[in-house]
């Protein structure tokens, strides 16, 4: 694969994970329906990844399996707290308060595996709370999109969470297996609370979901890793922190969700932190 092949399907990737939130908005069932459908159609998507690579994904080590049950919950709960932050608030304070991760990733290094925070991280801390302070769009719990930016982050904060899980714990397995077994835990733990409602599910919700399973985890995650063969960590973690401008676009033409000035810039802010701190951190490891 040449590197600009690998650019290319890295922005497709990136925007994928991105419209992800614009399907959320386009189905109407609740977030814990569209997480359990999704990860029907992930699982369906990883199988097939699974053949392409000869990969068993069921066939782990024991000591990974307990480490992938519970990522496997924090994926059930950031899929769902993610999706009703868009239900809740609107697309781009749910993804603007999802990028805070990479922050959160920093503070659960420090707390649970007591690494000192660089300058680097004191400084995106910093930025990424001055960024959800200028995205809040009020300091009322009564307002809808100050409470879709607080899902937005609790999901990113479960999602931190769950990155310094993989990053410790799982090195006995592939990224495939990783995602299959995570989203068969989802599908095993949203199953009682999506079960009775299925039949009410409306055809044109199971359209968007498939696409969500198949587009937006599936293919864009295959995209993401054949990438990798191509271009290194630093220019991915650059595209990938794109997500958020491709998700507020796609909501603005889409959905007409104009986002204000604050909101912009809130959001520049933490975009361009984040992606400082890959750089900063990329450069360290490579010295």
């Amino acid at each position: 694969m040449t590197k600009k092949i690998a650019l290319i399907q890295m922005h497709i990737a990136a925007v994928l994970f991105g419209i992800s939130g614009i399907f959320g908005n386009l189905i109407i069932s609740d977030a814990s329906i569209l997480s359990f459908g999704r990860s029907i159609f992930a699982i369906l998507a990883m199988t097939i990844l699974s053949l392409h690579f000869r990969i068993i994904p069921w066939r782990i080590p024991l000591k990974a399996f307990y480490t992938l049950t519970l990522t496997g919950i924090l994926l059930a709960a950031h899929w769902v707290s993610f999706f009703h932050a868009i239900k809740v608030g609107n697309i781009a304070v749910a993804t603007l308060g999802f990028a805070c991760f990479p922050a959160c990733v920093a503070l659960f290094e420090m707390i649970f595996f007591k690494e000192k925070i660089t300058a680097t991280e004191y400084s995106l801390l910093i930025c990424v709370s001055a960024g959800l302070i200028m995205v809040t769009p009020s300091f009322d719990l009564n307002n809808e999109g100050t409470v879709g930016l607080i899902w937005g982050v609790i999901s990113g904060t479960i999602y931190g969470a769950s990155v310094v899980i993989n990053r410790y714990s799982l090195k006995l397995t592939t990224g495939v297996q990783i995602c299959w077994w995570q989203c068969f835990i989802v599908l095993i733990i949203l199953f009682p609370f999506s079960f009775n409602q299925l039949n009410t599910v409306p055809k044109m919700d199971w359209l968007w979901i498939a696409c969500l399973g198949l587009l937006c985890t599936g293919l864009s995650y295959y995209l993401f890793i054949s990438s990798l063969t191509a271009i290194n960590a630093k220019t991915a973690s650059i595209i990938i922190a794109l997500e958020p401008v491709y998700a507020i676009i796609g909501a603005w033409i889409l959905f007409h969700e104009i986002p204000s000035i604050r909101t912009v810039v809130g959001g520049l802010i933490i975009i361009v932190a984040v992606i400082w701190a890959g750089l900063q951190k990329q450069t360290a490891n490579n010295n």
